[in-house]
């Protein structure tokens, strides 16, 4: 079976199925169909399957035109009926992994997307978990699913981790480009797995396991969170100092070793850094370990849109004014620049602060002009002099490269920009807070 599913990978006789497309299946979808597969596309939206049929993509670093072409093509098909996984020699799981209110992983999507898989799986099936998780997860989920059925891993069926690698907005890395790694529960799960991704990949890593790839995910985003907390952190100490922390930053940056330059925000957003860390922490609980730096990182990272917050209230109170009635303009609401993804935003937690104590909150984004959280539609203001001469303070919160930053200096009364994204703007007489009181 092994060298039969061989075979169909290397002269691309093989369908290959992706279940979730979204910011992850989605492009790794059109890579797999632009590497000679036809691909079988899976989702539960039954608008995003419509869209994508007729050509629409809602990715932004997924053009429309691209999956036009592909579906036009027969190369791609989207589809919401689980029936068609059945024709698939391969599936590659992408659906989401959040957590908890308790912070503890949410695995249901990506049990019922093995349930779903298992159910119409045949024999020489590979499947590929690509959603970020615990360590174990291949071998102590996803594994009993299939001898459930009979399957015996590496002879029946073969399964294998591969963590998802995408960086939306990223004009550089994309999923072709970007090393992608692979962990086999055998290593005929290995070799076909390798095969597969080889096809549409510039470069695959295997290691030794799909635990060890599992944790390569944890490992990547934590080392972020971490150090974005540090910074973070470096910017509260800076205040207190009365010393400007772009400008160390930027001066230890000039290092040519031994340390790499991260930044300080409002706090953290997206799919994976606020949430991956918390997956290998509730795994260590469960081993009777506690997660120190991955615990106190989080700690500080979601402190700083309260720490935002104190900073417009400040701003206000120096201009005479309070934060209870005062009309405050958001500028940016994506979690970080030059994209339309609001997951796990810090600017959702700074206006809700602001709302909290009483002010008026109106919100731009180029990128996002309206959106809907909690059953609240909110949208968004033009960036005018007039927007910003009406409000009584502007905080930067996402630094999109479109934004007029010289039209915010020269308008609005108080400026707060958590991103320095000010910086090299002139305009003496304009009031601009920085996230450390020297700036």
């Amino acid at each position: 079976m092994k060298d039969q599913l061989l075979a169909k990978i290397n002269d691309r006789t093989a369908v290959v199925g992706v279940i979730g497309l979204g910011y992850v299946g989605l492009p790794l979808a059109m890579e797999f169909a632009k590497a000679g597969f036809h691909v079988v596309g899976f989702d539960i939206s039954t608008r995003v399957v419509a869209a994508l049929s007729a050509g629409k993509s809602h990715i932004q670093d997924v053009p429309s035109a691209e999956v036009a072409a592909l579906v036009t093509s027969g190369k791609f098909e989207a589809t919401a009926d689980p029936a068609r996984l059945a024709v698939c020699d391969a599936v590659s799981i992408a659906v989401p992994t959040p957590l908890v209110k308790t912070r503890d992983p949410d695995m249901s999507y990506v049990d019922k997307a093995t349930d779903t898989i298992a159910e119409r799986c045949h024999p020489g099936m590979l499947v590929i978990l690509e959603s970020t998780t615990y360590p174990g997860t291949t071998r102590e989920l996803v594994l009993p699913k299939f001898e459930a059925k009979g399957m015996t891993a590496g002879k029946d069926v073969f399964l294998a981790f591969s963590p998802e690698r995408v960086d939306p907005g990223n004009e550089k890395y994309n999923t072709k480009n970007t090393p992608k790694v692979v962990g086999g529960l055998t290593p005929a799960c290995m070799e076909v797995a390798y095969a597969l991704y080889a096809t549409c990949v510039d470069k695959v890593v295997r290691v030794s396991s799909p635990e060890v790839a599992e944790l390569v995910k944890l490992l990547e985003n934590t080392f972020r969170s971490v150090n974005i907390a540090l910074v973070n952190e470096t910017a509260i100490v800076c205040d207190r100092l009365g010393v400007d922390v772009w400008e160390v930053i930027d001066a230890a940056a000039t290092k040519p070793f031994g340390f790499m330059k991260f930044t300080p925000g409002p706090g953290i957003g997206g799919h994976c850094i606020p949430l991956d860390p918390h997956y290998l922490a509730w795994k260590m609980r469960t081993l009777n370990y506690k997660t120190r730096f991955i615990d106190l990182a989080s700690e500080i990272n979601s402190q700083m849109p309260d720490y935002v917050v104190e900073k417009v209230a400040h701003a206000l109170n120096d201009a005479r004014k309070s934060v209870n009635g005062s009309r405050v303009l958001v500028i940016g609401v994506a979690y970080k620049k030059n994209i339309d993804d609001i997951r796990e935003s810090p600017a959702l937690d700074v206006i809700r602060l602001l709302e909290g104590r009483g002010a008026t909150v109106a919100y731009h984004d180029p990128y996002i002009p309206r959106f809907r959280e909690e059953g609240h539609e909110r949208v968004g203001v033009p960036l005018t002099a007039a927007e910003l001469e009406r409000s009584d303070a502007v905080v930067i919160v996402t630094d999109h490269s479109s934004i007029d930053y010289q039209l915010i200096v020269d308008h609005a009364d108080v400026v707060v920009d958590t991103r320095n994204a000010t910086a090299g703007v002139r305009n003496p007489s304009a009031r601009i807070v920085s996230l450390s009181t020297a700036a």
